[in-house]
Order: C-alpha cells, then structure tokens, then sequence
C-alpha cells in the first residue's frame, strides 16, 4: 500500500479536500485504485451533533456513518463508498484506546499519547486503507490522506507525531507528503509573498515531517522566481512546487495538477513510475470545459435556515450543479433565508420580506433541504404553499418533504392545526411523528441513518420515470421524524400521492402532486450520491422542470442517463450517441467509447 498525506498550513479553508480529491482523480486517470481518508483532530466522536453554521454540512454514507464534508469530496470526485471508519477523530482514537484501557488490554502500563495514542492512530490508518471503496476485491493501490486543521494546532499534535512514526513504519517509497500552503498578493505590494509558506514549512519540519511537495494556492500561477524561492526556502525541488491558483470551477483542479505534471512528481516518490500510465481526463476535460460555456441561466431559490454559510448545503449545491450541467444551463442559486418569508419579518425588516419574496417569485424551481430544530419552518412551508399553488418546480428533502406534507394538510385538507409533533408535540392532526425506535435522550448516531430501499408503489409517476423504471432505489436517510402513516389515506384521497415506500409499506418515503408541473418531496437526502457523471434523477427532474425540459426527459428511453451522457461528450462537434446492443454509447470519429451508467446499472434504450 502506498499513501499520500496531504496537510495545511498558514490558514484553514485553503482546499485540502479538493486537493486530495484532484490528487486522487489523477492517480485513478493514471490506472491506479485509490481510497481516502480523512482526520479530523477535533474531539466530537463524529459529525453528527456539530452545527453547519460552525462545520458545514453532516455528510451521510451508506452505512450510516456521519462524517465531515470533506468525504462528500472525496465520493463525488472519486466514484468510490466510504465507510464511517474512513472518518477518523480525535474522539474515535481515544475511545477505542480507553475501551482497551477498561478491557485491561494495557495492564500495568501506564496509558500515554506516545505510543497507545499514536500506535492506535497508524493501526486505524493501515486497517481502513485495506477496505476496498470501489467495488472490487482487495485492498487500493493508493490511500489518500487528508489531515484536517493547520500545521501548529494543539488538538492535530498526536495525529502529526502519528503519521511522523507512520512514514517510518512503512518505509521510503510508500509515503508522500504534499503540503498545502497560501502564496497570498499583498494589494499594496503587488507581488506573491513566500514567507508564510515557508514559516508554515519550517513548522512541519520541526515536528518531523518533511514535505515531498508544494500545492500553493494563489490567485495566479506561481511566478518562476517565487517557485525557486520556495525551493531554496523550503527544500522541495522547483519540479515539486505546484500552482494551484483560482479557476472558474473547482474541475480544473485535477487538470491543473496533470497539466504540472504533479502525478509524474507523485509516482516517482512512490515508485510506482513502472505501473502507471499517463492520465486520461478526457470526461474531465469535456465536464470542465462545458460548464464554462453554458449560458442559458436556471434560477433555483434554495429556502433554508443556514443561507449565511454555503458549505451547510455543500451535498445540495453540487447536485444541483451536476443537473444543471447535464441539462446544460447555468446554474443561478438564489439564496432565500426562510424567516425571511414569514409574516413577522414583514414586520420588523420589510427590505428583507420583500427581497425574499421577490427572489422566490423570480425562481424557476424551489428546493427545501432538510434541517432541524424550529427557527425558519414557518418560511419553509410557505415556499412550499407557493410552488405547490402557482405551479413552480419544487423539490422537498427530508423536512422540505415533511413541511410539504403540513402544508398540504392545512391549506388543501382544511386542518388548520395540523403539524409535525417535533415542533407540536400536543398537535390534534399530528401529520408527522416522531420515530418508535428513535432515542429522546441522546442525539449522536441515534437518528434513521444510511442507505435504506425504497420500493416505488406508482409505477407510472414522474420519480419512477426519472429513476429509469425501477422497482427500487437506495438512498440515504438521516432523520428523526416520519410521516404519520394513520393519516396517508386521507392524504391519498386529497390528491397527494405517496408513490414511494419501505419494505414495511409504513414508512413514506416519495410524495407527488400528479396534476403538478413538479412536485416532489423525498424523505432521504438524493444529494449524497450524486456525482459528476451520474447526476441525481430527482435533482435532473428538478432542474428539467424548470427549464421546460422535463417532457423530453421523461420521454427519453434512456431517461437521466442520455442527458448524462450527452453531458459528458462536450460540444458534440466530433461525437455522438449511438445505441449498441440496447445500450448508450458514446462515438468519436467513428470509435465507440464506453457505456454510461447511473445508479451501477446500465440501461437500454
């Protein structure tokens, strides 16, 4: 097994994870397997209970774990399921350690941070790394590790001491460590400044790692001089010192990194210059080039609580990207703060009523994501209220689909006490209640976690039609709350059609508003598995309907993945598609290049 750790230094929020995503992506253009993972030094077991105002948004595997956004990245880039144990903490590290301290597994020693501690942190690293993430047998080629934080910070010392003794452990040609550093542009100086690189580097030495070599993020390329500074400086070779400066879309950055030659610098480190070929990034190339030509807007208000931070619905913007992509219009995300819409703001910040008001009525979709807690759940089902009554697209996860539900009940079916029992609890028409098998005393882990199936009940409804005609769709879940099953019945005969369920067939999972242009609302989060090349349906449906293009989709033999694929061939001035054996296929002069796929599952057309 190889490794590569990619660190930070200087600042945080530099793009460690996609760093360490692109760098991933290159090493797999190269033939190489790769997994990742990622450390967070911070001491919460998990992500679960963090707030996204502080952290961003909770990313959800498929076996439930809940783990730092950066692993969204990482899947998203990659194509690959992580596992929990991918995610390692603070938290994680020292409970396993004391668990085996309560167990007497360390008898009669005294239990310190150098070695159980840092012993525990290398075991967890070589353990995972041999998981295979990509659907084949055996452990990758490559682990890709990202530690969290900045060089310096108190809490990452063990993690640092930790992988200083791991890069002994597993010998010379087995680790590389790319550093991640700011080459800022003083305004008053106007030139690129090496000393906060080199502080940063000078730090990472001192605590026993040396870097291998240089990502510089800059708002321009590296300057040839400033490279052989940081040579100098920092003692990586000027071959070694990449530019990662600001792009128009975060794709470029695996090109970047090909286009320096990074992976040649990589392999050579890992001896692995035998066994890999040069990259091919041609989907990169076409994904990246596309989005900067698109120029027929599609405007999207986003209603939630958490609008100041972007990285709180990090999962629900790329969806919408990926969609919006392969529906070739530029995305516009107009960010709407729900307690904006309702009636007291009007009261206390009109400006701001007003404003929301009129970037919802200019959208041409609304989307409601999920959230917790009760601040805002008024403004949410009135964004609800409004798409549902003057036909706008609308797409509700997890409580935008419950809110779509209370609405529904009390503006169509005429409870006008209806609610949802987590912001009720004493509600007459209780439209969503709470889960027998969820915990009221703990909140981490405790919640209806990871991949669940769900089995649609309406063949003939637009989810279905999006999916590709399927019996069944995994996706994954995070929540508390469900729909009162007592009350689907009524609901049905109201017109609010429940086409998706569990195994059980009491769990709601799908609504629709059949007489509606688009009108869903889904108990699970699409946005977690969705990617570049295999957008999320439902989130294609959205961006289709409102573009006007949600007829030609459906109608589509091969439904999303035609889009998809015509996503992937560019411009098509020298490709197209063709249909071989029932299949989709792309054809370049003449050349037919591959199957595409969505969900695992090719599809005929």
């Amino acid at each position: 097994m190889k490794y590569v750790l990619v660190t930070g230094g200087v600042v945080s929020g530099l793009g460690k994870g996609v760093t360490a995503s692109s760098i991933g992506v290159v090493l797999k253009a190269c033939g190489l397997r790769i997994t990742s993972i990622k450390i967070d030094p911070y001491l919460n077991t998990d992500a679960g209970t963090m707030s996204p105002f502080e952290h961003g948004e909770v990313f959800v595997l498929d076996d439930g774990g809940e783990v730092d956004l950066d692993l969204g990245n990482y899947e998203r880039f990659l194509d690959i399921k992580l596992t929990r144990d991918n995610n390692i903490t603070t938290g994680k590290i020292y409970q396993s350690v004391l668990e085996k301290e309560r167990k007497g597994e360390y008898l009669g020693k005294t239990v310190q941070v150098v070695p159980h501690i840092t012993n525990a942190i290398q075991d967890w690293i070589e353990r995972v790394a041999a998981i295979p993430v990509d659907g084949k047998e055996g452990p990758a080629d490559v682990c890709v590790i990202e530690l969290g934080g900045t060089i310096g910070d108190i809490e990452s010392m063990p993690f640092i001491e930790a992988l200083g003794q791991f890069s002994y452990r597993v010998g010379a040609g087995n680790f590389c460590l790319v550093h991640v550093s700011l080459v800022p542009v003083l305004n008053v100086v106007g030139e690129q400044k090496t000393k906060p690189t080199q502080h940063s580097v000078r730090g990472l030495r001192g605590l026993g790692l040396t870097p291998n070599m240089l990502a510089c993020r800059s708002t321009k390329e590296l300057e040839e001089n400033v490279k052989e500074k940081l040579s100098q400086f920092c003692h990586v070779p000027a071959t070694n010192i990449f530019t990662l400066y600001d792009v128009s879309n975060i794709w470029h950055i695996p090109l970047l990194l090909r286009d320096q030659k990074a992976h040649d610098a990589i392999l050579k480190v890992l001896n692995l210059e035998s066994v890999a070929r040069e990259p091919k990034l041609d989907e990169w190339v076409a994904r990246a080039t596309l989005y900067d030509t698109l120029q027929d807007k599609v405007r999207i208000a986003m209603v939630g609580k958490y609008t100041g931070l972007s990285d709180s619905y990090l999962s629900v913007l790329k969806a919408l990207l990926h969609a919006s992509v392969a529906c070739r219009k530029k995305l516009v995300v107009d960010w709407v703060a729900s307690t904006d819409l309702e009636d007291s703001t009007a009261k206390e910040a009109p400006d701001a009523y007003n404003t929301a008001w009129s970037l919802l009525k200019g959208a041409d979709g609304v989307l409601v994501p999920g959230g917790f807690g009760d601040r805002g759940v008024k403004g949410k089902m009135m964004a609800a209220k409004y798409a549902r009554e003057n036909n706008v697209p609308y797409l509700g996860i997890c409580l935008g689909m419950q809110l779509a539900v209370v609405d529904f009940a009390r503006h169509v079916m005429n409870f006008p006490d209806a609610d949802s029992a987590e912001f009720n609890p004493n509600t007459k028409t209780p439209c969503v209640i709470f889960m027998p098998e969820g915990s009221t005393t703990h909140m981490g882990g405790t919640m209806r976690l990871g991949s669940r199936r769900t089995f649609f009940e309406v063949t003939d409804c637009t989810s279905a039609k999006l999916y590709g005609d399927v019996k069944f769709v995994d996706e994954r879940h995070r929540h508390r709350y469900e729909v009162n099953p007592d009350m689907v019945p009524a609901f049905e005969n109201a017109g609010l059609q429940f086409v998706g369920k569990d195994e059980t067939g009491k769990r709601m999972e799908i609504i629709e508003i059949p007489k509606h242009r688009f009108f869903v609302g889904v108990q699970f989060h699409p946005e977690f598995k969705s990617t570049p090349s295999k957008p999320s349906p439902l989130f294609v449906g959205l961006i289709a309907a409102a573009c006007g293009q949600l007829d030609q989709v459906l109608r589509d033999g091969c439904n999303e993945r035609t889009v998809v694929a015509k996503q992937m061939l560019g411009n098509g001035s020298s490709t197209s598609l063709v249909c071989e054996n029932g299949h989709l296929k792309k054809q370049a002069n003449g050349t037919s290049n591959g199957t595409y796929h969505a969900n695992g599952n090719s599809k005929h057309c």
